[in-house]
């Protein structure tokens, strides 16, 4: 019972950053920095659209709801997921961890967003001036989770984002913080849980690239270099609460529904929905879909719609807690994104 008035104190607490700090919505969608935070990796649960919140577990977990990381099966894990993303580019995304004994699980990831290769252009040479910038963006993260009974399990990443683009470059810090609740209400397979993320200090570009060559009007020296102060962004901050029902059929057959409810600091709230069958604990086939009601034709989300995915378990013909997952996820104005990740456990 204490416990369960700790979850609703995490819930209080969550009630209060809604209101608080999750404000303006889709009227600032394309204002916040870090862009590449909002952007889900791993392939299992992105395939149920991310409405797994409440029963995520293992390394995917840092990205959905690191509650679940203390819940991997095995004692240590690594993962290395690819997504071909929209225009082009891509992201990657690798991670492991260890369950040290009573203490809990600790882990490290680190996840790139690929932009490739840019031609400077500039008002005099349009078609170009023979340089070429490659933007570096990356999230390197600590994540500690920890099961503090066999119902509820708590979590929190510690993320370093860093971005640099030509001889600018900017960094900060964000924090994720999660809960998970299983067999809520003493129905057995029924489990809530709620996460907070990208909480942190504004980013700000800083470097070389922000002097330019001008002249003070208030001064008589002449032409000389003034640095520009770049404005600071806020984090795309977000807390989502979900819910989700798992049922056995037979040793063989087994569902699992989830749902979602995502406040979006700097875009449109998310409705998500998802299922997952399961046949021996071997095959897996997966199906979600994403539902922003605020979306429309002239300001649509562009991720608004189903998702797929399959899974294989090759533990009994490998040995090792051994997965394979791919998703899949139409994009529109743009090509579908193919998600593929390989996971093993020991």
């Amino acid at each position: 019972m204490l416990q369960f008035k700790k979850l609703i104190m995490v819930l209080l607490i969550a009630g209060l950053t809604v209101a608080e700090v999750f404000a303006g919505g889709q009227n600032r969608a394309g204002t916040a920095g870090a862009p590449e935070l909002r952007i889900p990796v791993g392939a299992r649960y992105l395939s149920m659209a991310g409405a797994s919140i409440s029963y995520v577990r293992g390394l995917e977990s840092i990205y959905w709801n690191p509650a679940g990381v203390d819940m991997s099966l095995s004692d240590a894990n690594a993962l290395f997921s690819y997504r071909s993303y929209i225009a082009d580019m891509s992201m990657n995304f690798v991670a492991a961890s260890a369950r040290l004994g009573d203490i809990g699980t600790v882990g490290l990831s680190f996840r790139s967003l690929n932009i490739g290769d840019i031609n400077v252009t500039t008002m005099d040479q349009p078609d170009g001036t023979g340089q070429i910038i490659s933007p570096s963006y990356f999230v390197l993260g600590l994540t500690y989770s920890k099961q503090l009974t066999d119902r509820i399990s708590v979590g929190a990443n510690l993320n370093l984002i860093s971005e640099t683009i030509d001889r600018a470059s900017a960094s900060t810090f964000a924090f994720d913080i999660g809960v998970q609740y299983r067999d809520l209400f003493q129905v057995p397979g029924f489990n809530l849980g709620v996460v907070v993320k990208n909480l942190g200090a504004p980013i700000k570009y800083d470097g070389n690239a922000l002097y330019v060559n001008a002249e003070d009007p208030g001064s008589q020296r002449g032409p000389t270099f003034l640095k520009i102060d770049a404005a600071s962004a806020e984090l795309p901050s977000e807390i989502a609460i979900g819910l989700s029902y798992h049922k056995n059929f037979d040793d063989e057959n087994s569902l699992t529904g989830s749902f979602s409810f995502q406040n979006n600091n700097y875009s449109y709230d998310d409705y998500k929905f998802g299922l997952e069958y399961s046949y021996k604990n071997l095959l897996y086939l997966r199906g979600g879909y994403l539902w922003a009601p605020q979306s429309t034709d002239n300001t649509p989300n562009i991720f608004q719609n189903y998702t797929l995915g399959v899974g294989l378990n090759l533990k009994e013909f490998s040995g090792l807690d051994l997965s394979i997952d791919y998703a899949y996820v139409p994009v529109k104005f743009f090509d579908a994104n193919h998600v593929f990740a390989l996971s093993f456990g020991f």
